[in-house]
């Protein structure tokens, strides 16, 4: 069989260990993996590289459409450019903080539409649960063919812009579970005590705090505990699966775990954040790091990396939530825009702090950032160098440190808290259904490659392949 490509000499990392091999592809599927596979139309020397399969983040924010109020944030382009960038040729976009939030069919239209021809790696979608979308919103998503659910327990979304996401009060959450729970998909949820994070922040800023190290002290660490004792509560309850977003503290990672052994469908992430910076650092960076569950100290970390090397976090992701400039420019945290830019540094952080710094295997590394994300949301082709997988690749250079620059970046606003920072690995090369879409030599493809992924038994996948 003459193939499409062939990756030689590379460390494959597969389900069963890491083997220096090759792998071929023909018409965008890994068709086999090993040597002397024969002739191909091009061929990829990746001799001293790492050979992983492409990152799926299961956590991304873009803002497309803006709707006349967020049209400078991240769009499809940049956004899906910087992705290719760092390695990650599949995630999973948030159902907000685009105008309109993703909670109907409408909605997911407008969505859909917005991202046509800009695409440079494959996305899906999740569906909003909110107050609102009770009566109907959630059938026409699952319809649509979103990947799964998202809610807030934390406060979110601006009241004074018509179609912007909002947070669940506990009806909401019990209904919409309920009703989530007849499609089969996962909820996937930000646990955080609104109420109380909110009023703690309000007295904070009242007594005229400014420092992030204050802004952490008002988001304590039970304010995570308890909604996710509550989420697992409500799932044992209505029989919905659900996913802990973005954890922050080992306390809320245990209440998974507990949860977990006794019978509880119920998965978590955390984000590469948490495992890089810690609370001592922030105030010293700026309020370009600052985030919700927040950063938090060196201990916490610590004990974070243990849980996630035990296999206790089933993945890692970037909550990537960019903004304009002018809000993380804040002299007082407190006001800044909660959210880190963070997309395109997933793949070589935890490459260095993982495994280069931590002993991480390198089949756990692919785990967590492919393999269980692709299993958890029902991604079949997607997650693992196997015959018959999308030939989905990210090829990295071990020990090979760089520093990063604002001008390394896609990102359509170039500020990320990584700027700056030594990296130990470098994304070399990024393949996306056998089509190079990024590589050192010639940087990001022009072409739009990328697709939208769908639920495979929804009316929409069926439209599109039809």
């Amino acid at each position: 069989m003459a193939y499409d490509l062939i990756i030689k000499n590379g460390l494959v990392i597969l389900d069963s260990g890491e083997i220096e091999t090759d792998v071929a592809v023909k018409d965008g599927k890994i068709a086999a993996i090993g040597n002397d596979l024969g002739e191909a139309a091009e061929e990829i020397d990746a001799k001293g590289l790492v050979v992983s399969p492409g990152m799926l983040d299961a956590h991304v924010h873009i803002t497309d459409p803006g709707g006349g109020h967020r049209d400078e944030w991240e769009g499809y382009e940049t956004g899906t450019k910087s992705s290719a960038k760092g390695g990650v040729t599949s995630f999973i976009e948030m159902p907000l903080n685009q105008i309109p939030a993703t909670t109907d069919g409408k909605s997911l239209q407008i969505k859909l539409d917005a991202g046509k021809d800009k695409l440079t790696v494959d996305i899906g979608s999740f569906g909003g649960l909110t107050p609102f979308n009770l009566n109907g919103g959630i059938q026409e998503l699952d319809e649509g063919g979103v990947l799964a659910y998202k809610c807030f327990l934390g406060t979110c979304g601006d009241r004074e812009i018509d179609g912007d996401f909002m947070n669940v009060d506990d009806y909401s959450l019990y209904e919409g579970m309920k009703q989530i729970a007849k499609t089969g998909k996962v909820l996937a949820v930000h646990a955080e005590n609104a109420p109380i994070t909110d009023r703690l922040g309000e007295i904070a800023y009242k007594n005229g705090e400014t420092t992030l190290a204050a802004y952490v002290a008002t988001r304590p660490v039970f304010t995570e505990v308890e909604p996710i004792r509550k989420v697992i509560l409500f799932a044992e309850e209505t029989g919905c699966r659900v996913h802990i977003c973005h954890i922050a503290c080992p306390e809320g990672v245990a209440e998974v775990t507990q949860a977990r052994e006794r019978g509880v469908d119920v998965t978590c992430e955390t984000c590469t954040h948490y495992l890089y910076f810690d609370t001592s650092e922030l105030d010293e960076i700026g309020p370009v790091v600052k985030c919700s569950p927040p950063i938090r100290d060196k201990e916490n970390q610590n004990k974070m990396w243990e849980q996630l090397l035990a296999g206790e976090i089933d993945f890692v992701t970037s909550d990537h939530s960019p903004c304009t400039p002018d809000l993380k420019d804040k002299e007082n945290a407190f006001e800044a825009w909660g959210g880190i830019s963070g997309l395109q540094n997933n793949v070589d952080v935890l490459f260095d702090e993982g495994v280069q710094k931590r002993g991480m295997s390198l089949t756990q590394f692919a785990d967590i950032i492919a393999a269980n994300p692709a299993d958890r949301y029902d991604l079949d082709n997607k997650g693992r160098i196997a015959i018959g997988k999308d030939a989905d690749f990210v090829l990295i250079k071990p020990n090979a440190p760089y520093t990063l620059k604002a001008e390394d970046l896609e990102y359509r606003n170039k500020i990320s808290p990584y700027i700056g920072r030594e990296i130990g690995a470098q994304v070399v090369h990024t393949v996306l259904r056998g089509q190079t879409i990024y590589s050192q030599e010639t940087g990001v493809t022009d072409q739009p490659m990328g697709e939208f992924l769908f639920d495979s038994s929804s009316t929409m996948k069926k439209a599109q392949t039809n």
